[in-house]
């Protein structure tokens, strides 16, 4: 991409708060955008080949409320990322990411989080520090168990499916306001879904489609009427 059509982008971005650019096979994060620090609220820079992000640079973005790196090919992010105070959304989704910075819970102002078909092998323990966190898409990863830790998320909803989950902790009915989990194609028994799940939790949308059960039987536990209560009460939200 010419450097001329770069810097038009970042005129208009200078104006507008907004500086996208998709599609375009950058392989590294535009410096220019070091010129554009203290204005920018949104960032897109998805479909490119980027590989890694300056971390001298990214956590200068003192206003950006949205961060889309969808379809590149980030394997780590640097610490520096959760300088951004006032982030609300960030999108990762198909990168080859492993795992988050130790420090990613100081993400305060976080509520959207999608991080669908990378490499994670486990929950991220740093999403309950997350007090606004309303929706987690851990989708197409590599996560086998849903840890004890998970009572503490804050999130209404979240989207483990397609991952290769064969355990999950009874704590996760404890999360306060979780209303929508999704758990298709994973590698679930019936017996390892606990009960309380239906008979005491907030939940209200339980998908749990493709996994070594049939969904007939989920229908024969105990608390499965409790669930439907909830289900139908709140299922015009979901038409």
């Amino acid at each position: 991409m010419g450097n001329s059509a770069l810097r038009a982008h970042v005129e208009t971005a200078q104006k507008t708060g907004v500086f996208q650019l998709k599609d375009r096979g950058l392989t590294e994060f535009p410096a220019d955008l070091q010129k554009l620090t203290s204005n920018l609220r949104t960032i897109d820079l998805s479909n490119n080949k980027i590989e890694s992000l300056p971390p001298l640079l990214i956590g200068k973005f003192t206003l950006l409320k949205s961060l889309s790196l969808n379809n590149n090919k980030l394997t780590v992010l640097p610490d520096e990322i959760c300088n951004l105070k006032k982030l609300e959304t960030l999108s990762l989704n198909n990168n080859h990411l492993r795992e988050l910075p130790s420090t990613f819970g100081q993400l305060s102002a976080l509520k959207t989080l999608s991080l669908s078909g990378n490499q994670l092998g486990a929950l991220p323990l740093q999403l309950c520090s997350l007090r606004h966190l309303d929706v987690v898409d851990l989708s197409k990863n590599q996560i086998r168990s849903i840890p004890d830790t998970v009572g503490e998320l804050q999130v209404i909803e979240l989207n483990l499916n397609q991952n290769q989950i064969s355990q999950i902790s009874v704590k996760i009915s404890c999360c306060p306001r979780l209303k929508i989990l999704r758990l298709e194609e994973n590698c679930l028994e019936l017996s390892m879904l606990p009960q309380s799940i239906l008979s005491d939790s907030q939940i209200c949308l339980l998908a749990v489609e493709g996994n070594l059960f049939e969904i007939k039987k989920l229908r024969e536990l105990e608390g499965y009427d409790k669930y439907m209560e909830r289900f139908t009460a709140t299922k015009k939200k979901f038409a």
